[in-house]
């Protein structure tokens, strides 16, 4: 159902259209982590290893393709706020056909070039095949993740965050299903992981897609829709283009981060990789607030409700606090415990690698809580340049102390690269946002709750 969000309480709007995606997160991390689960309990901790390695691999095309949707949509989001339903459907149209072109030339340019890039991430010759296996069936189905993102994003846009959560729900457990499949019936190994993954997205894809066509009138384009508008999108790439990049580089700082942990063995990587599995548990709530700013803040700006983003962003980031107090110290004494979902082998050694990780995760958790917020709001605003920034800050803050982790073999300073990148990003965002909501209109007030 489709649901603007430039009218009411802003508090009640955010609230009812971000937990549906927050479900909807955690259903989709399904994918991953049913994933990681069934290939480390019955292929073993150096499989594991393998899938975990190309985690960074995959998060960086998961990055510019939600990068890429959400910028593409977010024009979307503000001709329907405006009211002009011919130009949104118009923004559509554009959107699929740059996505399916970008998607083209990202499917060949990666199964090309997977061999250099794992060769690069120095992937051990231990667990080279299952790492290599996995990620290029991941690659080879990109259209899948693409299809999926763009029309759920699209959905979004309009407001409608519940479709999309109960075609997830549908494709993570045929996910969980397939990967049984594969992997235990007929012994397919690592990639039989990945072929319920891309199989998993292409299900949600269509169901998305009859959705649209059966219950979403609005939505229903001509012929005319498709074809290419120049001004529509020179605009969708001037705001994805950044988006996608954002989450590139922050893709590229975590496989910076990979590269660092890599030579430390199997079980540090096994250990990693349990522990980055369940910080995603945890964090998935950050994620849906940040998606939920996106369309909130596109549809009250093209509305003209500028005043109304800034109590969005209160409202939110009070939510936002309140999870996170909640949420921390579970993870941070108990957290290590969930260790055995993935492993079944050197779980005694596998465990402590994990707890460092976790327990740094959590002392950071509120400024990841800010650069998913604030970075989604402000490009929802139409600021496509600054999100961008802040990536690249959490770039650096990645390098600079994963180098210096790997340049001592410390996996304790390695554990410590992502939570500084996320205050360095955090830092910079606020900024620009304060900067922003400084302006006249930003500030007239209302009696809404």
């Amino acid at each position: 159902m489709v649901k603007s969000m430039t009218e009411g309480s802003p508090t009640k709007a955010i609230v009812s259209f971000t937990l549906p995606i927050l479900i909807g997160n955690v259903f989709q991390q399904f994918y991953s982590m049913a994933d990681t689960i069934i290939v480390g309990k019955i292929l073993g901790s150096q499989a594991l290893a393998g899938v975990g390695s190309t985690g960074t691999i995959s998060f960086l095309f998961f990055g510019l393709i939600a990068g890429m949707s959400v910028g593409f949509t977010v024009l979307t989001a503000q001709k329907f706020g405006a009211g002009d339903m011919d130009a949104m459907r118009k923004t559509v149209g554009c959107a699929v056909v740059l996505s399916a072109v970008i998607t083209a030339v990202m499917t060949v340019v990666t199964v090309l070039l997977m061999r250099p890039l794992l060769n690069i991430m120095n992937t051990p010759d231990s667990f080279y095949s299952e790492a290599y296996d996995y990620i290029i069936v991941i690659s080879a189905g990109l259209f899948a993740q693409v299809m999926y993102n763009l029309l759920s994003s699209v959905l979004r846009a309009l407001g409608d965050s519940r479709a999309p959560l109960w075609f997830l729900i549908i494709s993570a457990l045929l996910n969980i299903g397939l990967d049984f499949w594969f992997i235990a019936g007929i012994g397919m190994g690592t990639e039989g992981a990945a072929y319920a993954t891309v199989l998993s997205q292409l299900v949600s894809s269509v169901l998305c897609f009859v959705y649209i066509v059966k219950k979403v009138p609005v939505l229903h384009l001509k012929k005319s829709d498709f074809r290419p508008d120049k001004s529509i999108m020179l605009n969708q790439l001037r705001l994805g283009c950044p988006m996608a990049l954002q989450y590139s580089v922050t893709a590229v700082g975590a496989m910076i981060l990979q590269s660092a942990l890599n030579p430390l063995g199997h079980i540090a990587v096994s250990g990693y990789t349990a522990a980055n599995k369940i910080e995603q548990i945890g964090t998935q709530a950050y994620v849906a607030c940040g998606t939920t700013m996106a369309t909130y803040c596109a549809q009250n700006t093209g509305a003209g409700e500028h005043y109304r983003i800034r109590r969005g962003f209160r409202s939110i980031m009070l939510l936002a606090s309140v999870y996170t107090v909640i949420i921390s110290p579970l993870f941070f004494f108990f957290g290590k415990h969930l260790t055995v979902l993935f492993v079944s082998e050197d779980i005694s050694l596998i465990t402590p690698y994990a707890d460092m990780y976790i327990k740094f995760m959590t002392v950071f958790l509120l400024p990841l809580a800010v650069v998913n917020i604030f970075r989604n709001g402000l490009q929802g605003i139409g600021l496509a340049l600054m999100p961008f920034l802040g990536g690249v800050a959490e770039l650096l803050a990645r390098w600079v102390v994963a180098a210096f982790g790997a340049a001592h073999s410390s996996y304790k300073i390695i554990c410590l690269a992502s939570p500084l990148a996320w205050v360095a990003a955090a830092v910079l965002l606020l900024a620009v946002y304060f900067a922003v909501v400084r302006r006249p209109q930003y500030k007239k007030t209302d009696t809404a709750g």
